[in-house]
């Protein structure tokens, strides 16, 4: 039986989702959590317009304080659920590689992610994080979809 849960945020409602069924399904089976939320890097040319005005500091600083956010979702729904639970950011460009690294250096046996539903085209050419974990991942993914 799994024991130990990486679920990964990026804020969403589908991760939202993802994330109370996830605790619920830990508090089931008597797992613990680890919830994990994946900054960018910093670029001087961003995909964002915005950031060319912003010091590596200031989006250092908002990145943080919306992961703050994200894992505090987290670990308010797994205190309330009486789930074990501890949080972590990471800064890394390609997401997926992140949770994958996550998981194993967590030792979780299992990774629970939200699908957001995209289909045709548009999943090709906004990429899947959850499609590269799940191609990618030795450790077994456990998807909400979306709907």
């Amino acid at each position: 039986m799994f024991k130990h849960f990486l679920l990964p945020t990026d804020g969403s409602a589908a991760s939202e989702a993802a994330i109370r069924q996830s605790i619920l399904f830990a508090k089931e089976t008597g797992a613990t959590v680890t919830g994990v939320h994946v900054l960018p890097e910093y670029h001087v040319f961003s995909r964002h317009l915005l950031t060319l005005t912003e010091t590596k500091e200031q989006f250092d600083q908002e990145g943080i304080a919306q992961a703050g956010k994200f894992l505090g979702a987290i670990e308010q729904a797994a205190r309330d659920a009486g789930v074990p639970c501890d949080t972590e950011y990471v800064v890394n460009d390609h997401p997926y590689e992140a949770i994958i690294k996550m998981a194993e250096d967590k030792g979780c046996d299992m990774i629970t992610m939200a699908s957001h539903g995209r289909k045709g085209m548009r999943s090709i050419f906004a990429g899947s994080e959850t499609q590269k974990v799940l191609t990618h991942s030795s450790t077994p993914v456990l998807v909400f979809h979306e709907g």
